[in-house]
C-alpha cells in the first residue's frame, strides 16, 4: 500500500541522493539536497515522485538542458561550491571511518565545463533512425545530448560520426558502446556491441572513419582504420596510446594531480612510479628525476618506453611490466627510492602499500579515485610509520559524485 509522507533532507549519500529520516529508517530521494523539505509516495526506502515544498539555498538551475534526464551527471542542481565542500567531507568522513584526519586543502580544484577529453555514449538503432548519449537516470533508455556541457568541444564534434557508425553497424536488438578520446592528430573511437564485421564491413568502416576525420577505428578490439597513431601530450612528451588506454579525464584534472604530486615527493632524485600507466607522472618527473615505472599492461608499458626514447631531455626512465596486485614491489626492491608516485585504480593497492608500510622510502604521493580504498591503504600505511600530511581534493568529473585526490605521506619527523 503507497503511502505519502513528507520529511526533511539531512544529507547527500555517496550516489548523490538526499537522505532522510523516513518512518521505517533512512529514505532516498534523487535529485534533492541537504535541508530540503519534500513530499512523495514512499517505495520501499526510496521517496517516488518526490515535490520540493521547501527548496535549498544552495540549489541552482542545471546549466545543461538534459540534466533532469540524463544519467551522465548526477549533481548540476546543486551550486559548485556546495559540490566541492561535499566532496570534500566525503573524503574527511572515509578517513575518519579508519581512525585517521589530516588537513584537506580548503579548495577542492574542478576542471572547467566542457572540458571532458574522454567519453563512453551508448548507442542503438531505432525503426526511425539511431539513438545516441547517455543512459537517463536509473534506466536502460538512452538519451540524446546535443549542446552537453560537459564534453570537449572535440568530442561533441564526433557525433555525427558515432552516428554513422550505430547506423550502420549497430542493430535494434542490442546496444553499442561507443568509447571516443581526444587526441592531438584527431578523433580516437572504439567500438564494442556492434555487428561482426566481415572483410567488406571492415572496408565500408574504414571509409565512414575516413570521411568523418577519425583517427583510429577499432571495432570489437580489431584496428580496422588507422590514418595516424592518436597521441596525447604528456608533460614534454607526446605519446602514441593504444585502443582503450586509461588517461586522465581532463588535462586540468591532470595538470592539477601532477602539481600535488610533485609537491607530495619534493626534491626527489630516484621515484618509483607505481601503476605508472601511460606516463602521466613518470615523463614529467623525468625532467628533474629518475622514474623507474612499473605498469601491469604491457602495451603502457611499450608506449611509454617510445615517448620516453622521444623526447629529448628527459633523466634515465626505466619500465617493468608486473601486476602489482599480485606481485607488489617488496621493500628490498624499493631501496634507493628516494619517493614513491602511486595511482592505482578504484580497487586501491593494499598489497603494495602493506609492502610500502614496511620499506624505507621517505616520501609518497598517493593519487585515488576511490575515497574509501583510499582511505583503507592510508591505514596500512599509517600503522607502519607514514605520516598522512596533506590531501587535495581534485574534481575532474564535473557535476558527478565522483571524486578524486592526491595525498602527500611522509616519514620521520
Amino acid at each position: 500500500m503507497s503511502e505519502t509522507i513528507r520529511l526533511v533532507i539531512d544529507r547527500l549519500g555517496h550516489l548523490g541522493d538526499g537522505i532522510g529520516a523516513g518512518p521505517r529508517g533512512p529514505v532516498f530521494v534523487p535529485g534533492m539536497l541537504p535541508g530540503e523539505e519534500v513530499e512523495g509516495v514512499l517505495s520501499g526506502d526510496r521517496l517516488e515522485g518526490a515535490r520540493i515544498l521547501t527548496p535549498s539555498a544552495e540549489r541552482v538551475k542545471p546549466p545543461c538542458p538534459h540534466a533532469r534526464t540524463c544519467g551522465g551527471c548526477q549533481l548540476q542542481h546543486a551550486a559548485e561550491p556546495f559540490t566541492a565542500a561535499w566532496k570534500r567531507e566525503v573524503v574527511r568522513e572515509a578517513l575518519a571511518q579508519q581512525g585517521l584526519e589530516t588537513g584537506i586543502a580548503d579548495q577542492t580544484l574542478t576542471s572547467p565545463p566542457a572540458s571532458r577529453r574522454r567519453a563512453t555514449l551508448s548507442g542503438r538503432r531505432t525503426k526511425g533512425g539511431v539513438l545516441l548519449g547517455f543512459h537517463a537516470k536509473g534506466q536502460g533508455m538512452i538519451v540524446p545530448v546535443p549542446g552537453c556541457r560537459l564534453l570537449h568541444p572535440d568530442l561533441m564534434a564526433t557525433l555525427p560520426a558515432l552516428e554513422a557508425l550505430v547506423a550502420f553497424g549497430g542493430s535494434r536488438t542490442t546496444e553499442m558502446s561507443l568509447t571516443v578520446t581526444q587526441s592531438l592528430t584527431g578523433p580516437d573511437v572504439s567500438v564494442t556491441g556492434g555487428k561482426p564485421a566481415d572483410a567488406a564491413m571492415q572496408m565500408e568502416l574504414a571509409r565512414l572513419a575516413d570521411r568523418f576525420g577519425l583517427a583510429r577505428l577499432t571495432w570489437e578490439g580489431e584496428i580496422v582504420a588507422q590514418s595516424a597513431a592518436p597521441q596525447i601530450a604528456i608533460g614534454p612528451s607526446r605519446v602514441e596510446f593504444p585502443p582503450g588506454a586509461f588517461l586522465q579525464a581532463t588535462c586540468q584534472g591532470e595538470a592539477a594531480l601532477l602539481a600535488a604530486a610533485r609537491e607530495a615527493i619534493g626534491p626527489a632524485k630516484r621515484i618509483a612510479d607505481l601503476f605508472c600507466g601511460l606516463g602521466t607522472f613518470a615523463l614529467p618527473l623525468a625532467r628533474e628525476a629518475e622514474v623507474h615505472a612499473v605498469e601491469g599492461h604491457p602495451a603502457l608499458t611499450a608506449a611509454l618506453e617510445k615517448a620516453a626514447r622521444a623526447t629529448p631531455g628527459l633523466r634515465r626512465i626505466t619500465t617493468e611490466t608486473r601486476d602489482l596486485f599480485r606481485r607488489p614491489l617488496e621493500p628490498d626492491e624499493l631501496k634507493g627510492f628516494d619517493a614513491v608516485v602511486i595511482d592505482p585504480p578504484r580497487a586501491g593497492a593494499e598489497a603494495q602499500c602493506q609492502r610500502l608500510a614496511r620499506a624505507e622510502v621517505q616520501r609518497l604521493a598517493m593519487i585515488s579515485c576511490n575515497p574509501v580504498t583510499f582511505a583503507r591503504d592510508a591505514r596500512i600505511l599509517a600503522q607502519g610509520g607514514w605520516r598522512l600530511d596533506h590531501v587535495q581534493v581534485v574534481d575532474q568529473f564535473r557535476w558527478s559524485v565522483h571524486i578524486e585526490l592526491a595525498a602527500a605521506f611522509s616519514r620521520g619527523k
